[in-house]
Formats: C-alpha cells, structure tokens, sequence
C-alpha cells in the first residue's frame, strides 16, 4: 500500500481536523495490505502446525492473541512436542522474543505523542511484533505525532484478531492442506521480514546486522544447533558494534 493514501507534509490543514477515531480506522484497513495478507498466510501455516502437533484450536487461538510472535508460537509447540519442562518451555520462549527488546525501545518514543498516558504505551507494547513495526515505522512520519497512538492502536489490534481468527478458522480445515504448502506459507514470512527491514532500515548498521547473522548462521548452526539463534545474535551483535566503532572513528 503506497504512501500516497497518507496525507502529505503540503496538507497540514487535513491533518489538523482529522480525529483520533479517524487515524484509528486508518491503522485498522492498514489490514488490506500486502505486509498483512503474508502474515496471514504464515498464520495459516501455523494453523496446520499446531494441528499436526496435537495443540488445540483453542490452545492455538489463545497462543496467537497472547504471545503475538510467530517464531515463539513455534518454539512452543517444539518445546511441547519435545517434552519440556514448563521452565525450559519458559525460557526457550523468552530468549525466542528477547529479539522483540530492542525493537519495542526504538519503536516507542516514536510513537509516543506529548500526553500519551504510561498505561497506554503499557498496553501497546503488546502488540509490537516484526510487521506491525515495521509497517509503523515506515508511515510514522505520515501521521502526526500525537495521532500515532491511535493509529498504531488500530493497526496493532486489527493485526493480532485477525490472525486469531485466522488460525481459528483455517484449523477446521488444516486436514485438506498437504504439509508442503504449510511449509512455503511459513517460509514467505522471514523472506518478508528480511527486505522489509532491508528497505526500511535508517542506518548502515542494520544492513551490517542482518549481513553478518546471515552469514554466521549456518557455521555456529553447525558448531552448537541447540544454541544457534542466541549465539548468531550474539556474534552479528558484536560485529556490528565493531562496525559502529570504527564508523565512528572514522568519522571522527
């Protein structure tokens, strides 16, 4: 969806009587866009997943609306699959959203208006996963500053219920589905996240990130797979702290 459907820079007189209803129904059909429909479909991926595993409808409808991260769904049901303890379930998890950290702390100042209310943000921050902020991020500077809230609210909500829905309604059907095509819907989402963070990133050093845990991936898989994903993070997140120095150095 073009930016164009967003008011411009040249119009502030349009912005000004715009209403936070308004923005909030903007943030909801935000829900028609292409970032959306792949999360969908990776949704419905994760629908046949979660049946094939023994998870229930419910089980897997609440996981969705209460974890709201794709990847960690999926741990989940690998570490009960696996036999986990509730403490290893726990905590593979939480070092799988860990990841989510750093983006919350950018995402919320740029969202936050001059009267936005701490409970507010509190609330929010739940439903900050990879599309919701990268589609924020891409048209926060569309939409004034104390109108994002709002926005974001429709956007951010819209996304979570929809995907429940989803999984709710495409688990009746997960039987009429061969696993090969759970398996290319789940593969559109990271090639997704990739060029949308690619395209969408404001500094070298995101691109320097991604390059790096690209690359590093498939050696510390081989090294350590049980620990692979903390260990990539911790490696690229070196490299490109090493990258930043010199940057900076260089600069100087």
């Amino acid at each position: 969806m073009g930016d164009s459907e967003f008011p411009s820079s040249q119009t502030p007189v349009d912005d000004s009587v715009r209403t936070r209803f308004s923005w909030f129904l903007s943030g909801m059909a935000m829900i028609f866009s292409i970032p959306a429909f792949i999360l969908m479909t990776a949704h419905v991926g994760f629908a046949g997943f979660a049946s094939e595993n023994g998870v229930s409808l419910l089980q897997a409808t609440f996981m969705v609306a209460a974890i709201w991260a794709l990847p960690a769904n999926i741990v989940l049901i690998g570490a009960i699959s696996g036999g986990y303890s509730l403490l290893g379930a726990s905590i593979a998890v939480a070092l799988s959203s860990i990841r989510l950290m750093p983006m919350v702390a950018a995402f919320i100042p740029e969202m936050r208006g001059p009267k936005t209310r701490r409970i507010t943000l509190l609330f929010l921050s739940h439903f900050i996963a990879v599309t919701a902020w990268v589609m924020g991020m891409e048209r926060f500077r569309h939409i004034p500053r104390d109108m994002r809230v709002s926005y974001f609210a429709g956007l951010g909500i819209t996304l979570t219920v929809t995907n429940a829905l989803v999984v709710a309604l495409v688990y009746f059907l997960s039987t009429d589905f061969p696993p090969i095509v759970f398996a290319a819907l789940f593969f559109l989402t990271p090639m997704y996240f990739l060029t949308s963070l690619w395209g969408s990133a404001r500094d070298r050093s995101v691109h320097v990130a991604m390059v790096s845990g690209l690359a590093l991936f498939p050696l510390i898989h081989h090294l350590a797979p049980a620990y692979d994903l903390l260990l990539t993070g911790l490696a690229g997140g070196a490299v490109t702290m090493g990258y930043v120095r010199w940057a900076r150095a260089r600069a100087a």
